[in-house]
């Protein structure tokens, strides 16, 4: 019998439709890998790209099924070469990226992994960034037909797109909101593509026809039994995996990028401060050239910014920068409430700059034209690559002008979010700091103290091309104070920004050093154009810069007519507290009359070694207590206010140690005062029967200590007597408090533990 056309093609489609719900759910599970993925980029190119491979490689496997096995993979290859190629292309047209695609799949395949993992965050879609999520969704949506469709096994099919999302929510990490909805639709669709009949020819056959119904039985039954067996061991793992996998959902994700070093700068990079003196001395060289494309147009010529540099210790200023490969889209940072701003578009070709700090005008925004990585909290560029001649890119920015009409009654911000620009370096001159401390005791307000410092440093100081080149403490005091006649009082723009962030800091302001040009306009940019200025960061209106050069036409007047640094007098000798004379060792008693002459017998021996040993136990135990009450005594009594504050500190975290909760020296104070309620909170909880007695220390007690801490780091000299005995009974309460919640047997123990006495303090 003949079946008609119309019954043929109607009996395909049916086919066709039972066949498609798994490469459906397949391509819909790899998909979602992108879409998770996807939430940490800029664009949803990615998602798009990722889900085109998963629907060009279940769909490849579906249409050569009939076909060897053996010649699948070489098909879906090709496919896949062609596939990421063009998403390369689609990449790189939006980024903007120069160079042909030749040249930057090469590129892409090279640093595709590292880039990845130190982009910064939302990553721009660029061809390293888009070529291992597209490859990845394609071997697995390969992997996955292969397994689910040729071999039949759907569940196992199941395994690569799993993976595939299980490594998108790794590499996302902690940088995106919880991926709850694409995880349920996961899950749904999964199971949709398990529940759905596939294709049969007929009913299925009973696995157990034509046996006797005794063998039947016992065949059904084993069947039952290993279905029961297998759902009590199903349920057994929920029971025993459920509490662990729960407790991790309130938990912060693992960031990989935190395995992956950022890309790093040299040292000239690191420091482009100590360039400024080899500039000033070959002015003609021809560093850049620069085009403005739109904007500056009422402000003038506006700076180019190299690097801002942020750390000081005493000897160099350092960008202290950590870089994120970025894309042409840089992230955007709020302006001030009240600061007007411009966009500045320039088109700048390097010339004879080095190294690999991008020029450009701050704040960047957007960068085409080179690969560039960036550093959000200070706004600095660099290209990973490094500079070359006759590089061209074109950089659009946002520059901020701040109301000057605030600033005379602007506060300045304090805090942790701060400290890093407002630290002082240890070892800070004496001159240094009376000439920080008198300007800022005739000068209130913050904006009064700034310039009051910038316009010291202009009335008293020559500029001069060949002024050597040096930052450190020593070289900021003879720049200060030296003999005018043997090379002092006289520097370049390096020794003017360094000395007026130096004196701003001990003044009680957060500054920073910035390097870069001032040019004339639009053209050459010239080595004589290099310029270092200072800024400081005022509440409310972001940072100012101040220019502390002096006057072309000025002559600076002597630094002795205004301050004149006075040593300061000699502490009176001390005379040494006389030593306790040592007691006399009492005369040996003499044995007793009637003692026998024999020697002693064995139960006086075994009595008397054992009570020599008790007493060495006890002097050991007793030297042990003295030596802790000594070592405390000193933390908390001896010294300057600041450093009993310091010793109260350390007292707390040895408390910390003893109790078994170390903490690292990495942590800040806020982080180990929270760690330090956390412990006694716990120590107290254990042992219901301890109640907190009267006095006891509480959460703001511990934050109280660490704020005295931070005083004392943060602004050295204005702890007080009172303030250090304070922060002396909130450790020793605390201390009290953690001991007394433990045993009898720990609280013995704690008083005699040798620890704190060979702990580095």
């Amino acid at each position: 019998m003949v079946t008609p056309p119309r019954k043929q093609a109607a009996e395909r489609a049916v086919r066709a439709l039972r066949a498609a719900p798994v490469p459906a759910a397949l391509i819909v599970l790899v998909a979602l890998s992108g879409v998770v993925l996807g939430r940490v980029y800029a664009d949803p190119l990615p998602a798009r790209l990722m889900a085109g491979a998963a629907a060009g490689s279940v769909l490849v496997s579906v249409a050569a099924r009939r076909l060897p096995s053996w010649l699948v993979a070489p098909l879906s290859v090709a496919a896949l070469t062609g596939w990421t190629l063009l998403s390369l292309r689609l990449a790189a047209a939006h980024a903007a990226l120069p160079g042909g695609l030749g040249e930057v799949a090469a590129d892409a395949a090279r640093n595709a992994i590292p880039r990845l993992l130190t982009a910064m965050i939302p990553v721009e879609p660029a061809p390293d960034t888009v070529l291992v999520p597209v490859v990845a969704a394609w071997l697995a949506g390969l992997t996955a037909a292969e397994v689910a469709l040729r071999a039949g096994r759907v569940l196992l099919g199941y395994l690569p797109p799993a993976l595939l999302y299980a490594g998108a929510l790794y590499v996302v990490g902690p940088n995106a909101d919880p991926a709850i909805g694409p995880t349920v639709l996961f899950a749904a669709v999964a199971a949709a593509g398990l529940a759905t009949p596939g294709r049969r020819d007929g009913p299925a056959p009973d696995p157990v026809a034509g046996l006797s119904p005794a063998v039947r039985a016992a065949v059904r039954l084993r069947l039952v039994a290993a279905s029961a067996a297998g759902l009590a061991v199903v349920v057994a793992l929920a029971a025993l995996l459920a509490p662990v996998v729960a407790a991790q959902v309130d938990e912060r994700p693992v960031d990989p990028r935190r395995y992956v070093e950022p890309p790093r700068v040299e040292s000239l990079d690191e420091n482009p401060l100590i360039r400024i003196s080899g500039w000033a001395l070959n002015p003609d060289q021809r560093l850049l050239d620069v085009r403005t494309v739109a904007g500056a147009g009422d402000g003038g010529s506006p700076r180019i910014r190299l690097a801002v540099l942020s750390d000081y210790d005493g000897v160099t200023w350092r960008v202290g920068a950590t870089y994120r490969n970025a894309g042409r889209i840089l992230p955007t940072a709020e302006p001030a409430p009240d600061a007007a701003t411009d966009e500045v578009r320039q088109e700048i070709t390097v010339g004879d700059l080095t190294g690999r700090l991008l020029p450009a005008v701050p704040t960047p925004r957007e960068v085409t034209g080179a690969r560039v990585a960036y550093d959000p909290a200070t706004g600095t560029l660099i290209r990973p690559e490094g500079l070359a001649p006759g590089l061209r890119y074109e950089v659009s920015s946002v520059r901020e002008r701040p109301d000057a009409n605030l600033l005379p009654t602007a506060n300045v911000p304090a805090g942790d979010e701060v400290a890093r620009v407002l630290r002082v370096a240890d070892g800070a001159p004496e001159p240094v700091r009376r000439l920080a401390t008198q300007l800022a005791e005739s000068n209130g307000a913050p904006y009064a103290r700034a310039d009051a410092i910038a316009a010291f440093l202009a009335e008293h100081y020559r500029v001069t091309a060949d002024a050597p080149s040096g930052h450190a403490y020593p070289n900021l005091a003879f720049f200060l104070f030296g003999p005018r006649n043997g090379g002092g009082q006289r520097g370049t723009s390096e020794q003017f920004a360094a000395a007026f962030a130096v004196l701003g800091r001990l003044a009680g302001l957060p500054t920073r050093v910035v390097v870069g040009f001032e040019p004339k306009g639009d053209g050459p940019v010239r080595a004589a154009d290099a310029y270092a200025w200072p800024e400081v960061l005022f509440d409310g209106v972001g940072w100012v810069p101040f220019d502390p050069m002096p006057r072309p036409d000025s002559e600076p007047r002597p630094v002795e007519e205004d301050f004149r640094p006075q040593p300061e007098d000699p502490p009176p000798s001390e005379v040494p507290a006389p030593t306790e004379e040592p007691s006399a060792t009492p005369p040996a008693a003499a044995p007793a009359p009637g003692r026998s002459e024999r020697g002693l017998g064995t139960p006086v021996l075994v009595g008397g070694g054992a009570g020599g040993l008790l007493l060495v136990v006890g002097a050991v135990l007793a030297m042990l207590v003295a030596m802790r009450r000594r070592l405390t005594r000193s933390r908390l009594d001896a010294g300057d206010p600041g450093e009993r504050v310091a010793g109260a500190w350390r007292e707390l975290t040895d408390a910390l140690r003893l109790a078994g909760h170390p903490v690292g020296p990495d942590l800040a104070a806020a982080e180990v005062a929270e760690r330090a309620r956390r412990t006694l909170a716990e120590a107290r909880a254990a042992r219901p029967g301890e109640g907190a007695a009267n006095g006891d220390p509480d959460g703001a007690a511990v934050d109280e200590l660490a704020g005295l801490l931070n005083q004392a780091g943060f602004a050295p000299g204005s702890v007080t007597p009172e303030q250090a005995e304070r922060a002396a009974r909130l450790s020793a309460g605390f201390a009290d408090a953690l001991r007394s919640a433990r045993s009898r047997w720990r609280q013995v123990l704690w008083a005699v533990h040798p620890g704190p006495l060979r702990w580095r303090r």
